[in-house]
């Protein structure tokens, strides 16, 4: 038990910083005055006196987190956080008569910090504009991961955090590290998200958006959360120019954030266009939203311009699994929805904010594919699997394997016990594969013109571990539940 103690104290500190968030709703609730500025005090104060605790009891285990201990820090943090973030939402829903059970806000405190976008809020529009603030900020937050940014400030603290950011970081090639010190990785990867932040909010108030609804929409397009400040997601503002700006920034925030960083430090994007993951990110949705477009053309669901507009739109939003809507697209011919809910599994890039599958694991899987047809005419050829210029390790091949082999048990395993639950297999399939990729808007029940609410509690906590685990990319959780884990 005692082996436990150093990722307690860490976890204690993150508690703690993770409580100041709390002053930005309170910043909005106390300048608009919406009645609900109490509640984040309170909140505030008793995270604060959690984390506080912890790390007060255990300040004398400093020692430095080893890689299992960066696996169990991740796992608690993505699990306890949304219990601090449930909070506001619970006590305000009370304020202003409409409660929330902790059923539905944790379910909405874990959806916006693992950038999902799914929601049991209806009448948003109503909502106390600092209550919509909170839920979009839990995205941003969430976006490039909180530990990343713990690892820029635990070192200061007298921790280390490469493990950390080991486990934390997403896809098979997290090892390559891009400056000496793991906290200068950090610095960089959080500057660049806070760049492209403010060119994308400072985009949306140049084309039109109130500065409120700017804020928010650019915490929930950068992170590729997808939680909107309006029932009619991003058709409430039925503008070509801003759906254009927001597909320029789905766009920017599904690639690699790791090649932004390189590119600006060294100055020249060379290596940058020359990435084969990111090539075939941004080729899968620009033909992806091009070829829905095409369909709702030629099925005579839109006038050309339009069928263009709605369609790269709303493809590049599921498939970057940010999730807004500007349209019902279950209405559309039955190709298009299935089409964009399969590709957000596959359509962004390792190190971005997206969730899924990740493009680099489907690369080497096909370049695996390959090597293993080619073995059987060339049975003596050495054909290694490359990457670009560099050769992918077949330690890397067999962990991609054994992620899409607990991937596919995990979505098939979930759906069959939403299934049992007697939720009708479209609905079951889409909630599940939508939560697991971390996509948000599904197909039957869930679709873009509904809400999570419409499912039971049991359903929503099914839907709650499969977004807890499509953030942990569902390895890093699963170890936990392996004797091997818990041996010394």
């Amino acid at each position: 038990m005692t082996d436990m103690f150093p990722v307690l104290r860490v976890l204690g500190i993150l508690v703690m910083i993770f409580s100041l968030s709390l002053g930005v709703p309170l910043a909005v609730s106390l300048w608009t005055r919406d009645g609900v500025w109490h509640v984040y005090p309170m909140a505030m104060v008793a995270t604060l006196a959690v984390g506080a605790w912890l790390w007060w009891r255990l300040r004398l285990f400093r020692q430095e987190l080893q890689p299992r201990h960066g696996v169990m820090l991740v796992s608690l943090v993505w699990l306890l956080l949304p219990l601090s973030a449930a909070v506001p939402l619970m006590l305000a829903g009370h304020h202003i008569g409409r409660p929330m059970s902790f059923t539905h806000a944790y379910f909405e405190a874990v959806s916006g910090l693992t950038t999902t976008g799914s929601t049991v809020l209806a009448g948003l529009d109503t909502l106390p504009v600092s209550i919509n603030v909170w839920r979009t900020f839990l995205q941003w937050m969430g976006g490039m991961g909180i530990l990343i940014l713990a690892v820029a400030v635990l070192p200061l603290l007298g921790v280390g955090g490469s493990q950390l950011f080991k486990a934390e970081a997403a896809g098979p090639l997290k090892d390559s590290k891009l400056t000496p010190r793991m906290t200068g990785t950090a610095k960089g990867l959080w500057g660049v998200y806070a760049m492209f932040s403010v060119a994308c909010g400072a985009a949306f108030w140049a084309g039109g958006m109130q500065p409120l609804d700017a804020l928010m929409h650019m915490f929930a397009t950068v992170s590729l959360g997808g939680l909107s400040s309006y029932d009619a997601s991003f058709g409430q503002f039925q503008s070509p120019l801003l759906e254009a700006i927001c597909i320029f920034f789905m766009l920017v925030a599904s690639c690699n954030f790791a090649l932004y960083f390189v590119a600006l430090r060294k100055g020249h994007w060379g290596g940058f266009w020359g990435d084969p993951e990111l090539r075939a990110t941004l080729f899968s949705l620009i033909a992806g939203g091009l070829l829905v477009s095409l369909l709702l053309w030629a099925k005579g669901v839109y006038e050309p311009l339009a069928a263009l507009r709605h369609g790269m739109f709303n493809t590049v939003s599921l498939a970057t699994t940010t999730g807004f809507a500007t349209v019902d697209y279950l209405a559309w011919p039955v190709f298009a929805p299935v089409f964009m809910l399969l590709l957000s599994g596959v359509a962004t890039s390792a190190g971005s904010t997206g969730g899924g599958i990740k493009m680099v694991r489907m690369l080497i899987l096909l370049k695996q594919a390959r090597r293993e047809m080619n073995r059987l005419v060339h049975p003596r050829a050495v054909q290694p699997v490359r990457l670009g210029d560099a050769v992918v390790d077949n330690r890397v091949i067999f962990s991609v394997l054994a992620f899409m082999l607990v991937y596919g048990g995990t979505v098939f395993g979930l759906s069959m016990v939403m299934l049992l639950t007697d939720l009708d297999p479209v609905t079951a399939f889409s909630v599940v594969l939508a939560s697991v990729n971390c996509a948000g808007p599904g197909l039957g029940l869930v679709g873009p013109a509904s809400n999570y609410a419409v499912l039971t509690d049991f359903q929503i906590w099914v839907c709650t571990l499969g977004m807890l685990l499509g953030r942990l990319e569902i390895l890093s959780f699963m170890a936990l539940l392996t004797p091997a884990f818990w041996r010394r």
